[in-house]
């Protein structure tokens, strides 16, 4: 017997709840919710270094953003629902490889004041760095 377990692909009909809803796909990445991807995470700041209480306030501060639009976000305060950019200079971290020069640092606060570091791409915001102890720019 496998260990290996496998998963059937969903059935290809109009009736899967499956997918993107094709009235979504029209609409501008400003107007939707913010779709959050923890997909490259560095092992140094990364969610499984955090206790558990800076653990809840990133689920918590994640539920919240994503009830509102991108457009909504913007008009929040920095250090609330809001977010500010931050400089690739000011990063002390390793930038992967793959972020090209062009590509701009946001951080959004999840614990108190402790900052979620990422970019955001259309709808998705890729969270980088989880800055627990503030190390990871100067936040002068």
């Amino acid at each position: 017997m496998s260990s290996k377990k496998r998963f059937k692909q969903p059935p290809k009909n109009k009736d899967t709840k499956l997918g993107v809803p094709s009235d979504k796909l029209s609409i501008p990445a400003e107007q939707q919710p913010p779709i959050f991807s923890l997909r490259y995470l560095d092992s140094e700041y990364c969610l499984t270094k955090c206790d558990k209480d800076d653990q809840a306030a990133f689920a918590l501060k994640l539920l919240r953003l994503s009830k509102l639009t991108w457009s909504q976000i913007q008009s929040q305060d920095r250090h609330k629902l809001g977010y500010e950019k931050i400089s690739r200079d000011a990063i002390k971290a390793p930038i992967p490889n793959f972020i090209t020069e062009d590509v701009n640092f946001i951080a959004f606060r999840f614990s108190g004041m402790k900052p979620m570091v990422g970019y955001r791409d259309g709808a998705i915001f890729y969270v980088i760095w989880l800055d627990r102890n503030f190390t990871l720019y100067d936040h002068g």
